[in-house]
């Protein structure tokens, strides 16, 4: 069954902003390879890269000279969220490319009364434009800070994914984003919620990555996946091919962890509704 039936009024995705202010996390790594995964169990997807970077439209396969038409013109209004998506090598797997032309992005739209909410609209436009046709999940990739970037991508988000590093500041960044998501909820988005944390990156050889898993989950409780992304070569290797890593080596470790994430992350939602509708 289709996760939309489950969340989601005909045409609506669910829209998951990938955020955490703290660079080096996984982020961009867990949208490629969540949004794969979903794809490859049945759902469409859409990743939107909101990270001048555009890490995840290379780690896709999106080359530079393909990216004429960005998320840039979709937030300044040049043109529609549509016109932008480009297909991926896998079925099921759009994404729409940043550029670095997202770097001025602030300046030019902040005295704008809309500057927060021009992402929102636009993914509910392309929603209603494409009906049955749309995209069950759209799974956001910001960018490292807090700017207007990562505040329209929350302000266009039904919940937060939060990727968080087995590392020893990992609770510092997660504090300082539960109260970015508090702000944002008060003020923009009432319905904002985390959807859960992610611990990447983890070594079970690293007596400070137990400890740190150990930490989050006494700290957050059942908002943390159990499912747990290892650190692990073949991950790492394949943004350099423009793959994700299910495609560049589907039996590792790593895609195999992606791929319980999206069947933890389609379980939450079932959980959701039903609890939503009792």
């Amino acid at each position: 069954m289709s996760i939309l039936t489950l969340t989601s009024s005909p045409g609506q995705p669910r829209v998951l902003a990938l955020a955490n202010q703290k660079g080096g996390v996984g982020k961009t790594t867990t949208a490629i390879n969540l949004g794969t995964a979903l794809a490859a169990i049945g759902e469409r997807v859409l990743v939107i890269d909101l990270d001048p970077q555009g890490n995840a439209s290379t780690g896709l396969g999106i080359d530079k000279k393909r990216r004429a038409r960005s998320t840039y013109h979709v937030l300044t209004g040049e043109t529609d969220l549509r016109s932008v998506v480009q297909e991926t090598a896998v079925p099921g797997l759009a994404v729409a490319p940043s550029t670095m032309d997202l770097l001025g992005i602030e300046l030019e739209i902040a005295k704008e009364r809309d500057r927060t909410h021009r992402l929102r609209r636009a993914v509910a436009e392309m929603a209603h434009a494409e009906g049955q046709g749309a995209p069950t999940y759209v799974l956001i990739d910001c960018p490292p800070s807090l700017n207007l970037l990562t505040i329209n991508a929350l302000a266009a988000a039904d919940a937060v994914l939060v990727p968080l590093q087995c590392e020893f500041f990992a609770l510092e960044g997660l504090s300082q984003l539960i109260k970015t998501v508090e702000q944002v909820r008060n003020s923009l988005n009432p319905k904002l919620s985390i959807h859960g944390i992610v611990l990447t990156m983890f070594d079970p050889r690293n007596n400070l990555a137990n400890q740190v898993v150990a930490d989050v989950r006494a700290y957050m409780g059942a908002k943390v996946y159990d499912t747990v992304i290892p650190r692990n070569v073949r991950v790492s290797e394949a943004p350099s091919h423009g793959k994700p890593v299910l495609l560049y080596d589907l039996r590792c470790a790593g895609s195999q962890a992606y791929l319980r994430l999206a069947s933890e992350v389609i379980q939450r939602e079932r959980t959701l509704q039903a609890a939503a509708a009792a």
